[in-house]
């Protein structure tokens, strides 16, 4: 069992760019699937980017498709999510998940998840 805490969330104009982290301090976490879900207010939860445990494949939402980018760094137990040419609607709480040994599209159904961060919130402003 891992406990994701993620970092780097902050205001940022449109068209901007912000990096968040995904870190845990358990050794295992190399061996975790680890996802990004945004959760804006009044809104349901809905995936963003996923990397599997393996760091081979990633797999995003189409809506970031081409802005967001995942990467892992297995050393520094961190995941990274890079957001460029950020907009409005990309305001929301950005929230860690991991599942041990999960693929990137494994990670897209959040029903199956049990390890979840507390969020960071990224604000887009106009």
């Amino acid at each position: 069992q891992v406990q994701p805490v993620e970092s780097g969330g902050g205001l940022v104009q449109v068209g901007g760019s912000l990096r968040l982290s995904c870190a845990a301090s358990e050794r295992t976490f190399s061996t975790y699937g680890v996802g990004w879900f945004r959760q804006a207010p009044g809104k349901e939860r809905e995936f963003v980017a996923a990397i599997s445990w393996t760091g081979s494949t990633t797999y995003y939402a189409d809506s970031i498709k081409g802005r967001f980018t995942i990467s892992r760094d297995n050393v520094k137990n961190t995941v990274y999510l890079q957001m460029d040419r950020l907009k409005p609607e990309d305001t929301a709480v950005y929230i860690c998940a991991a599942r041990e040994f999960s693929g990137a599209q494994g990670m897209s159904v959040r029903t199956t998840i049990r390890e979840w961060g507390q969020g960071t919130q990224v604000t887009v402003s106009s």
